[in-house]
């Protein structure tokens, strides 16, 4: 079985119930209980209730929005107790049943008229035609069709009544074929008991067809020029009740509809020329009036009529007007044919022959229509499964009762005698399957009833009419008396009763009263044969299709009556529906007012009584009122039982049937109020369930604090969680657009150019202005005003080397600053004016007039910008992909990137260059570039992108929530908790005893740990690493000796060195100044370095104050003399060894650097102790008077006197701080800014300790 799925708290919520759902769960079965549980739901606005499985529906008149798509979704697939009553529950369960038992289903709708029969019949077949099947082409085809049958039968089979605006005055039963899948592929409409009568009489404040109102008010002007349409004032059979307009329907708009309908069923313009035509033709046969003349003779007051009533029958005019005046009649005598007369009619006779044409055309003309429809939704595939819904007449009672309501109350009486058949026999069917003991109820079979009208031995009613019709059938008042005689065959049945011209059937629903005036006459059901003659004469092919009967004078079989007609369909409807499995909705009508607040209780009682609602339910409750499967019932109650749930979760283990008993034996209900079948659980009386569905109720109620203390600490960690999140977004803001910006430079070179190392660090930004022009610093300041740029803002700006002209010379690259804004490029050269630097602005070239940027596929720094009609720039940036992308961003993309092994530009004097690129793998450092040759080393792949980030040291989560329910840190414990560091003093001081070593081990072995936060200890700056003092006493500690020997006296620390002095270099030749802010040389010159520049030019200051830029590789370290080293201190005598022999014999064997103190007493050498101190300081100051971290800038070969290897020209940098550059990959200076940045970075990001 499957496990039922958790509960939902949000039942407690739903929409309380007024009255009962479920009317078998009433404390009292009465009819007075019944009406009032159906007013007080009527009222809240609940009109539907079952009775078991049968669905009692209240007309609202109004609409209360309870048809809408999503409502109709919400029944889809769901168990009707699952959701509120409703007619969508019902078709619902017919179409699950069809599909999962394979089983054909119909749905019987009754109740009187008004009460919402036709609507509930919509519904189903909306609802069956959304949920049915894939919207393939023709199963869309078929649900249109099916759905357009109803506005179109409604406008000719529905009329304006007395108790209902839109009243049936025809039943229908509509079979949906269905294939093995459940799609609909056809569909079949039976009709039955049109009411033929209403076509040439109303009664007052009631309405013809719809039909025929719809046509007069809404006919096109071919219509009304081609058949002479008016407004229905205009015609006899319109107009004679005088209700010409009725509230709540628009014709006109119905109408549209109706033809819409008339297109989807496939009617050609051609049919529905004919339909309008025969229309016309009723409409004009109303208004042939007749008067008589002094013989008696009627003739027609109006020719014209005549004439053009003959026009729309297409039949000669003459014929017409002799048929509806005067009858043949034919004597025969033995067989033989006698004499034929032509015998005048009266004015009464001809009227009744007129109506009677009228009458025949619409009847005939409503069943082409019926079948036609038949014909287009005929199934397109074998159909296998049917549901069928039938929309009949209800039970009528009038004043004046006859035929029309005997055949109507006739039906009736056969669908009430399934509905108690198939509800008894289905009751003590599941009884028996059940195995459950209950006590059958004795009810009313209306069988009698049906027998007393159908039945031919003994003679039922529908016989001795026929019996009368045969014997008199030429004269109907002797024909009615007949009938009348016959009637007292029936007197033995105790539910007839004859009264003179009248007789009483008592039926299921009360007595009702029949007059027998016309009934034989009714029953007959033939048109004259004068009319049947002038059919056959007409020229349409549409109306002689309309009567193809041949009449066979020889022929003296008797033609079926009316009733014969009835009583066949009746019985095949029968049969219908005994195949299928049915569902019943009983339909009621409140009040007689239309009224949507009113409702009527001794008019809905009456409903109640006769259709038997009560037995209904005495029938529903014989034993048991409540019923349901035991997987069913473990799923609504198992909270009930601590065995079958825990906190909303079902945890019994056992089968669905032991785990209902444990239910209800968990909660108390006595045995006899409950038995188990064998696979339903039965309960006896409606109260036992209310008390488990109050028990059930009440468990929310007893979990709504737990519930409210879980919400509320969700609520806090949801606002911490939140507080957090912001606090992270609002720290790390700033840097997504420069992460994004880095991310699209990527996308600029395309994979097409090897990428240096550096650019592809995880801490890369593209962070813009480098040189601080748009801040307040006092070079930013300088370098702005140089450019004037005013309020204009900085997008990005770096130092270059620029490739710069020089006379009778070579260019050489030259140091630069290169600003740009949102509008111009700006190269900026510092030079040295009276002692003091200067910023002069040297190029300003505007952005619009950039036309590309060249640059190699190596690794190298080198672009070329060129510029429409001026000299390009050719210069090294260490940010040139970042420049670039600034570029294109400023210029929305217009910008070309071009890579190449060489790069195009214009010189000086606008004459083409070309720029060489050359791969030497010998290279480490940065390009060198030589007369137009740039040789650079290995890159990276030109597929590489940035490296993930570096990964963050792990702290201590800090609790969210401190609450019960949620643990602490947050809802997930998933994550590894990072470790906590050892406090540095506990540390184990002593080396790894594992391995002899010459020296300690730079890492320190780890004791036992106190555990720390990490984040609570501050930075700490390891030490070198000491030899032990005294290991004895260490070792003796370790063996819990209680004795422990003098710790020896440590050697006195060496003098601090001497603070470095900045170094002084040489000059190994003489070099002449050749440009602005370089600085001549003379051999043997002492000088101060101030700074280094990567490329080769260092900013020297010598002993008379001047200042210049030199080339690095005329220059040669001074090596300064080292001050002798101080005499070291002895050393004290070794401690005695300790008595303790196995203490002394460890210590000996523990390690070497104790050994070398010893023999430091006895020798004169260094100790080796200050020999490693004072390699370790010399080591040191190696590394600070290192003049890189990598290879050498300076070339390798000395300059000879002849040519001297000169490197390139720096500009006039000012002998001030410069502003920040940032790391250039591959070189990196220890002494340099890119240096002190690299360290920094390599910490990680501000406030985060470094990783160890």
């Amino acid at each position: 079985m499957p496990q039922p799925s958790k509960a939902d708290w949000k039942d407690s919520f739903k929409k309380k119930q007024v009255g009962v759902s479920d009317m078998t769960l009433l404390s009292k079965v009465h009819n007075d209980t019944i009406n009032d549980n159906l007013e007080k739901r009527f009222h809240n606005g609940d009109i539907y209730t079952y009775i078991g499985h049968v669905l009692i529906s209240v007309n609202p008149f109004r609409d209360l929005g309870i048809y809408t798509e999503q409502i109709l979704r919400s029944y889809t697939g769901k168990n009707r107790l699952e959701v509120p009553p409703h007619v969508y529950a019902i078709a619902e369960a017919a179409y699950h049943n069809m599909v999962s038992y394979k089983e054909n289903q119909c749905v019987i709708i009754s109740g009187e008229s008004g009460a919402g029969k036709t609507e509930a019949a919509k519904k189903i077949m909306e609802y069956i035609a959304t949920v049915s099947g894939e919207e393939s082409s023709s199963i869309r085809e078929i649900k249109d069709m099916v759905l357009a049958t109803n506005p179109l039968l409604e406008s000719f089979g529905c009329a304006k009544t007395l108790r209902n605006n839109n009243s049936s005055r025809h039943g229908k039963y509509l079979e949906i074929k269905f294939n093995h899948l459940g799609e609909p592929v056809g569909a079949n409409i039976t009709n039955y008991l049109l009411e033929k009568g209403r076509i040439v009489t109303q009664i007052e404040n009631e309405r013809n067809f719809h039909i025929f109102y719809q046509f007069c008010k809404s006919a096109s002007d071919h219509y009304k020029e081609t058949f002479g349409v008016a407004g229905p004032e205009n015609f006899f059979y319109t107009a004679q009740s005088g209700c010409l307009e009725v509230d709540g329907i628009d014709d006109v708009a119905d109408y549209q509809e109706t033809l819409r309908a008339m297109n989807i069923v496939g009617l050609s313009q051609e049919e529905q020329d004919n339909i309008h035509r025969t229309l016309s033709a009723i409409l004009w046969i109303g208004n042939a009036q007749f008067q008589e003349g002094d013989d008696g003779k009627a003739f027609i007051s109006d020719p014209n009529v005549t004439q053009f009533i003959a026009y729309l029958l297409e039949v000669d005019p003459e014929l017409l007007n002799k048929a509806m005046t005067s009858r043949i009649i034919e004597t025969k005598r033995g067989g033989l044919r006698g004499s034929v007369y032509e015998v005048p009619l009266n004015q009464t006779q001809a009227i009744a022959v007129r109506d009677a044409l009228a009458k025949a055309l619409y009847d005939r003309m409503f069943e082409w229509i019926v079948t036609r429809i038949n014909l287009a939704m005929k199934e397109r595939t074998k159909s296998d499964f049917v549901i069928g819904v039938l929309d009949i007449y209800g039970f009528e009672i009038f004043d004046h009762n006859s035929f029309e309501q005997l055949c109507i109350n006739y039906v009736n009486e056969k669908l009430q005698q399934i509905f108690i058949e198939l509800t008894l026999k289905a009751e003590q069917e599941e009884y028996v399957r059940e195995q459950i003991k209950w006590t059958p109820i004795n009810f009313f079979n209306n069988k009698i009833v049906c027998d007393l009208i159908e039945e031919k031995r003994p003679p039922g009613i529908f016989a001795a009419m026929n019996d009368a019709c045969a014997t008199a059938h030429a004269d109907s008042q002797a024909a009615d008396q007949s009938f009348i005689q016959r009637l007292s065959m029936c007197s033995h049945n105790p539910h007839f009763e004859p009264r003179g011209a009248q007789f009483v059937i008592k039926h299921y629903a009360g007595d009702v009263i029949y007059d027998t005036s016309g009934m034989t006459d009714k029953n007959k059901d033939q048109l004259l044969k004068d009319l049947m003659d002038l059919i056959q004469t007409t020229g349409n092919a549409y109306l002689a299709d309309l009567f193809p009967e041949e009449l066979n004078k020889d022929s003296k079989k008797r033609p079926p009556t009316a009733s014969d007609k009835i009583k066949f369909s009746a019985g095949a409807l029968v049969n219908n529906l005994m195949q299928a499995q049915p569902s019943y909705i009983r339909c009621i009508k409140p009040n007689s007012n239309k009224s949507p607040k009113e409702f009527d209780q001794k008019m809905v009682l009456h409903q109640v009584k006769y259709l038997g609602l009560c037995e209904n339910i005495r029938v529903r409750r014989a034993g048991f009122a409540y019923r349901q499967t035991f997987e069913k019932f473990v799923e609504r109650f198992y909270l009930l039982s601590g065995k079958t749930s825990y906190a909303g979760e079902y945890i019994w283990q056992g089968d669905a049937k032991t785990g209902t008993e444990r239910i209800l034996r968990d909660t108390g209900i006595v045995p006899e109020e409950w038995q188990l079948g064998v696979t339903k659980a039965f309960i006896r009386h409606p109260e036992t369930l209310w008390a488990l569905e109050h028990l059930r109720e009440r468990y929310w109620h007893n979990m709504a604090i737990r519930i409210q203390r879980a919400f509320r600490n969700y609520l806090q960690y949801k606002h911490e969680c939140a507080t957090r999140i912001q606090r992270c977004f609002r720290k790390n803001k700033d840097q997504i657009a420069f992460v994004q910006l880095r991310d699209y430079g990527h996308q600029v070179l395309a994979g097409r150019k090897e990428r240096r190392r550096f650019s592809l660090l995880s801490m890369r930004r593209f962070m813009g202005d480098y040189l601080g022009v748009g801040g307040k610093g006092a070079g930013g300041e300088a370098l702005k005003n140089a450019c004037g740029l005013g309020s204009e803002q900085v997008v990005f700006s770096c130092k270059i080397q620029l490739l710069a002209p020089r006379p009778l010379r070579s260019s050489k690259p030259s140091p630069r600053s290169f600003v740009m804004t949102a509008s111009a490029i700006y190269i900026v050269m510092t030079v040295v004016e009276r002692k003091l630097a200067t910023m002069k602005l040297e190029r300003k070239v505007g952005l619009n007039s950039v036309k590309d940027i060249n640059m190699s596929n190596l690794r190298d720094d080198w672009m070329v910008i060129n510029v429409q009609g001026e000299p390009s720039l050719v210069f090294s940036a260490d940010f040139k992909t970042e420049l670039t992308t600034h570029l294109l961003q400023r210029t929305n993309g217009r910008i070309m990137v071009n890579i190449s092994q060489q790069c195009e530009y214009l010189n000086k004097s606008c004459k083409p260059g070309t720029l060489k690129f050359n791969k030497d793998p010998s290279i480490r450092g940065d390009a060198v570039y030589k007369n137009h040759v740039v040789s650079v080393g290995e890159g990276e792949p030109a597929n590489s992108v940035s490296m993930p980030p570096c990964k963050k040291m792990e702290v201590a989560v800090r609790p969210i929530t401190t609450g019960k329910l949620l643990r602490k840190g947050g809802p997930s414990q998933s994550k590894p908790i990072p470790q906590s560091r050892p406090l540095p003093q506990e540390q184990n001081r002593f080396p790894d005893r594992s391995a002899a070593q010459p020296r300690m081990s730079a890492q320190p072995v780890q004791a036992a740990q106190q555990p720390v936060s990490p984040i609570a200890q501050p930075k700490i700056v390891p030490q070198p690493v000491q030899q032990p003092i005294n290991p004895i006493a260490e070792a003796v500690a370790n063996r819990a000796v209680p004795t422990r020997p003098t710790r020896a006296n440590p050697p006195p620390a060496p003098a601090p060195p001497p603070p470095p002095s900045k170094p002084r270099y040489k000059a190994i030749y003489d070099f002449n100044t050749g440009g602005d802010g370089e600085m001549g040389l003379r051999k043997d010159e002492i000088m101060e370095i101030l700074e280094k520049d990567e490329n080769g030019w260092w900013l020297a200051k010598k002993d008379d104050g001047r200042e210049g830029w030199v080339p690095s590789n005329y220059l040669v370290e001074v090596e300064e003399v080292k001050p002798v080293a101080p005499p070291s201190r002895p050393k004290p005598q070794a401690k005695p060894p300790s008595p303790v022999a196995n203490v002394q014999e460890e210590v000996h064997q523990y390690s070497p650097p104790v050994s070398h103190a010893s023999q430091a007493n006895t020798s004169s050498a260094v100790p080796s102790w200050k020999a490693e101190l004072a390699a370790r300081n010399a080591s040191r100051a190696a590394t600070r008077t290192s003049p890189s971290l990598g290879e050498d800038p300076v070339p390798s070969q000395r300059p000879g006197a002849q040519n001297p290897v000169i490197p390139s020209r720096p500009g006039v940098p000012t002998a001030s701080s410069r502003p920040f550059i940032a790391p250039k990959p591959g070189t990196l200076n220890g002494n340099s800014n890119v240096a002190r940045l690299a360290s920094v970075l390599a910490q990680g990001p501000v406030g985060q300790p470094r990783k160890e």
